[in-house]
């Protein structure tokens, strides 16, 4: 079907020949001078000068709402979740690149710009706490609900798995969550290239799951940074209890100084009025439920859980593990929590310690010190991602339809294997929505 004949501008008035059943596509394709008749009758320069003449506007109209509600029936109709359908893992980055900060360098100067320029002709504020010293009344019983939560998530995990199956590579940090460990080629270890990358599966430990991130225990976190003399004379202690007891939390084995004066700043010189050792505050508890970490006790070895219950503990379990997440994520937001850029170092307070021990990646023209930059949640509580089993009853995983299975945190796959409901937020990173196909033949087939 040809275009319709339109005449070109002729003084003022315009004349449209449209006939019969050609008048949608003829209004489309003809031109006016190099315009077309719907950007020319809707531009307002000319708009004017057509509703004056009243040559055929009423079928320029008709033509025109027609072509709107066309496009507005053919429109996508997209409906926004408030979770994605899908979603790939942040991709591992080389060992010879240095981390990502989490919030870009130019972001931060363009902040620190901003408040130079607001600061200028108004008086100095006063320092806050926890810079000065005291503590965030709001969030000593975050800091308490987290250790709570960290105890629970312990003990919980221990008891999961006694009845869920769980394998670890012997070689390297890899973990499977299920009865027959995966036949994936992603082993990096010692010798890989002997196995052409297969895991050598054995038994899996508590360490495995919830990976151990320890940090140096500060007596004054507003004190003298840590030399590398100190390094063995200060104790290391799990990270997250670090960061809870300068947030607020007393445990009677690790003392820290509670400041009642606040401390003040001239310059880049502290001054602290708190002089005396009988000002700080060493509170000693005699006892304290929270700190029986996991012990094995016989009656809970030779006690048999029955389905009811180990549901109700995957649930709690998860929980727990959600909860700690959670409140250390607002405990991080004021209390600062530095990490090492090259090695998975990990230091809770204003500033990192100066003690070299970095081995990552040139570590030599550094002379061992760490490159610190701010820690995000997953430095502090690494998720140990693992391959989601969609049936642990059904057949195993499958090596060519890897693309169509999906990951999730180690603790996340243990509470869904042990009956805990599936978490929305991990939903698409498992992949549910996913078919997975019966065969490597039908794989091919899928674009």
């Amino acid at each position: 079907m040809g275009a319709l004949p339109c005449t070109t501008f002729q003084s003022v008035s315009v004349n449209i020949i449209i006939g019969g059943s050609e008048k949608k596509q003829g209004f489309r394709q003809c031109f006016l001078g190099g315009l077309r008749c719907n950007d020319f009758y809707r531009s307002s320069s000319c708009e004017e000068d057509i509703l004056s003449k009243g040559q055929r506007v009423p079928l320029l109209k008709q033509l025109s709402s027609s072509s709107h509600q066309r496009h507005q029936r053919h429109q996508k109709v997209v409906i926004a979740g408030k979770y994605p359908q899908n979603v790939d893992l942040p991709a591992d980055l080389p060992q010879s690149k240095k981390k990502p900060f989490p919030i870009p360098v130019k972001e931060l100067r363009r902040a620190a710009r901003e408040r130079q320029k607001n600061k200028k002709g108004r008086p100095r504020r006063p320092i806050g706490p926890p810079r000065n010293g005291l503590l965030v009344p709001e969030l000593i019983p975050v800091a308490h609900k987290v250790f709570e939560a960290r105890t629970q998530l312990v003990n919980g995990v221990a008891e999961l798995l006694k009845v869920v199956p769980v394998h670890a590579c012997r070689h390297c940090s890899e973990v499977h969550v299920g009865p027959i460990g995966h036949p994936f080629k992603t082993c990096k270890g010692y010798n890989h290239g002997a196995r052409n990358s297969l895991h050598e599966w054995t038994n899996c430990f508590l360490e495995d799951i919830i990976v151990p991130v320890e940090s140096f225990h500060l007596f004054d976190r507003l004190g003298s940074r840590l030399t590398h003399i100190e390094r063995f004379s200060v104790e290391r202690i799990p990270s997250v209890v670090e960061l809870c007891i300068q947030a607020g939390l007393d445990l009677p084995q690790f003392a820290t100084r509670r400041r009642v004066d606040p401390v003040y700043y001239f310059g880049k010189q502290m001054f602290d009025p708190n002089e005396d050792e009988a000002i700080f505050d060493m509170k000693k508890t005699e006892s304290n439920e929270l700190l029986k970490f996991y012990e094995p006790s016989q009656q809970s070895n030779n006690k048999l859980l029955s389905s009811e219950e180990i549901q109700n503990l995957a649930e709690q379990t998860y929980q727990a593990w959600n909860t700690m997440r959670q409140g250390t994520r607002k405990l991080m937001r004021k209390y600062g929590v530095k990490v090492c850029g090259y090695c998975p170092e990990v230091h809770v307070g204003p500033f990192g310690h100066r003690a070299r021990l970095c081995v990552a990646y040139k570590h030599q023209q550094r002379d061992g010190r760490h490159g610190w930059q701010a820690a995000t949640i997953d430095d502090l509580i690494p998720p140990k991602y693992v391959w989601h089993v969609p049936d642990p009853h059904g057949s195993p995983l499958r090596n060519e339809l890897r693309r169509f299975y999906g990951q999730a945190p180690a603790v996340v796959e243990l509470c869904v294997q042990a009956g805990a409901a599936t978490p929305e937020e991990y939903k698409p990173m498992m992949r549910l929505d996913t078919a997975i196909p019966d065969s490597f033949q039908e794989a091919g087939k899928v674009a």
